[in-house]
């Protein structure tokens, strides 16, 4: 249901979701393939990028079995569901049928998507080898991670939107 919120609860809400913009990947930090690290809009509020803690899952729980921070966390995670369905994915479009698009290639920089994984808790990825279909085109990446090596199905990644 809607909610009204006191000051220092809207307060607190404004300053979540404003993290959650003020994280989102512009570029990488270096052309280094090794590097890992990226440049967020947050960089040139703070000097330095935004990190918050994950917190516990509240949507799905009836808001009035929900404590008052538990309620703007919980909406504060609606706004993350939303803007990760909407804004996200528009990181991922690919043309299907008119136009053939580029293929992910060595050393472009990606997010990773996890499911189910608080807003500011998905990793980063250099592509460093790739595999294409039958087709030629590429359909897995093997990335290096901070945590090591791993391969994605190129649905579960999203190229950050830099132009070469």
């Amino acid at each position: 249901g809607e909610q009204i919120f006191n000051y220092e609860e809207f307060l607190t809400l404004t300053a979540q979701v404003e993290a959650i913009l003020n994280s989102r990947p512009l570029t990488p930090l270096s052309s280094d393939p090794t590097e890992l690290d990226y440049l967020t809009p947050g960089h040139f509020l703070t000097g330095g990028p935004l990190i918050a803690l994950p917190e516990l899952q509240w949507e799905g729980i009836p808001s009035n079995r929900l404590s008052r921070w538990q309620l703007v966390q919980s909406v504060t995670q609606n706004f993350w569901r939303r803007w990760h369905q909407e804004y996200l994915h528009t990181l991922q479009q690919r043309s299907k049928w008119p136009t053939l698009q580029n293929n992910l290639k060595i050393g472009d920089l990606v997010l990773i998507h996890e499911p189910n994984t608080p807003p500011l808790s998905w990793r980063m990825g250099r592509i460093t080898s790739t595999s294409p279909g039958p087709d030629g085109l590429v359909r897995v990446v093997h990335l290096n991670t901070s945590r090591g090596p791993l391969s994605r199905a190129i649905t579960k990644v999203s190229p950050l939107p830099i132009d070469d």
